[in-house]
């Protein structure tokens, strides 16, 4: 009986503490839980935007190192779509900072952080998938116009390949495949990075509503 005494007890003053904090010191204390989130957000856009240089670095070697100009044409596209990606988390980066360091009130800058982040991830993943089919049909036009003859490959497909239809097989399934794959691995890397923070975000703007 004693235990459960000293819970009741326990319990009432937890909640006389909570009701005589006024709303500056709820805020203040929200505020707190909320830097520790906004700084692992930022630490996401970091690395990806070092993720975007060393992409970046990568595909200009290639464009520089072969000498076949379909690839050069196709790895040079990617670095500008590496450029213009780079820029946007650079861009979405110095917004967070101005958020979280903003005079206007937490409730304000929370939600228009989520709102700011959920678009961006909206739109991150479905670039990336409306990227898939892309990428393949511009392979398939470039390896067309300048078709890049690897010996080993070439000897490889003869003996696996004996008709046409057995090669648009393969691609087909390989297609869906790489689809697959990349969509489960799209979400799983998105939430790692943004969506677990996110819903933390979403759950102090809940408190602050209460």
């Amino acid at each position: 009986m004693e235990l459960d005494e000293l819970k009741y007890q326990l319990n009432q003053r937890l909640a006389t503490d909570h009701a005589s904090r006024s709303n500056a010191d709820i805020s203040a204390l929200l505020k707190k839980k909320t830097h520790s989130v906004i700084s692992k957000i930022k630490r996401s856009l970091i690395i990806e935007m070092v993720l975007c240089v060393l992409f970046f670095v990568a595909m200009l070697y290639v464009c520089f190192i072969t000498n076949y100009w379909s690839i050069r044409v196709y790895f040079g596209v990617f670095t500008v779509l590496t450029v213009l990606m780079t820029l946007v988390l650079y861009y979405l980066y110095r917004r967070t900072d101005t958020l979280s360091d903003s005079d206007r009130p937490i409730k304000a800058n929370l939600q228009t952080l989520v709102g700011l982040l959920e678009e961006f991830v909206k739109r991150y993943f479905q670039f990336t998938m409306a990227l898939l089919p892309v990428c393949f049909m511009f392979s398939m036009i470039l390896s067309y116009a300048d078709p890049v003859e690897i010996p080993e490959i070439e000897k490889f497909s003869v003996k696996v390949f004996t008709a046409r239809w057995q090669v648009m097989v393969f691609l087909g399934v390989y297609m869906i495949a790489l689809a697959i794959s990349v969509y489960y691995f799209t979400k799983w890397y998105l939430k790692k990075l943004y969506g677990n923070y996110l819903t933390e975000l979403k759950q102090y703007i809940a408190e602050l509503d209460q």
